[in-house]
C-alpha cells in the first residue's frame, strides 16, 4: 500500500502541474514528492498525505505530512551520500533540487505529526 501512495502522489502531482502549465517543473517536482512521501510512509506507522500549492508569487510548494512529530534527520552532505547505500539520501536530494526546504510541527485528522516541505520557483 505504501508504494501505491507514492505512485498515486507522483501521478497526481504530474497531472496538477501539467494542467497549470508548469510542465517544466514536473520531473523535479515528481522526484521531490517521491522522496517526501516515501520518507513519510517509511518512517511512520500512521497515515501520510501529500500537499501541493502555488503561491501568488509563483512558487510551487510541495509537502508531505506524517504522524511522527520528531523532526527529520539533517540531510547528509554529498560526500556522505557517496558513502551511503540506498537508504537515507532523500533529504540530500531534496536539499540539492529544491529552492528551499524545511519542516514544521503539524496536526491533521487529530493526530500530531510534522509537515516536511520544499519549494520550487515556477517557470512559465
Amino acid at each position: 500500500m505504501n508504494d501505491c501512495l507514492v505512485t498515486i502522489s507522483r501521478r497526481t502531482l504530474r497531472l496538477i502541474l501539467t494542467m497549470h502549465g508548469l510542465i517544466g517543473l514536473v520531473d523535479t517536482a515528481e522526484l521531490l514528492a517521491t522522496e517526501l512521501v516515501s520518507n513519510a510512509v517509511r518512517h511512520t506507522k500512521g497515515p501520510a498525505a501529500l500537499g501541493v500549492r502555488r503561491t501568488p508569487k509563483g512558487v510551487v510548494w510541495i509537502g508531505a505530512w506524517d504522524t511522527d512529530p520528531a523532526p527529520p534527520e539533517p540531510p547528509p552532505t554529498f560526500d556522505q551520500v557517496a558513502e551511503m547505500g540506498e537508504e537515507g539520501r532523500g533529504l540530500a536530494l531534496i536539499r540539492a533540487c529544491a529552492d528551499y526546504w524545511g519542516w514544521q510541527p503539524s496536526a491533521r485528522f487529530g493526530d500530531r505529526g510534522k509537515y516536511v516541505w520544499c519549494e520550487l520557483a515556477a517557470v512559465s
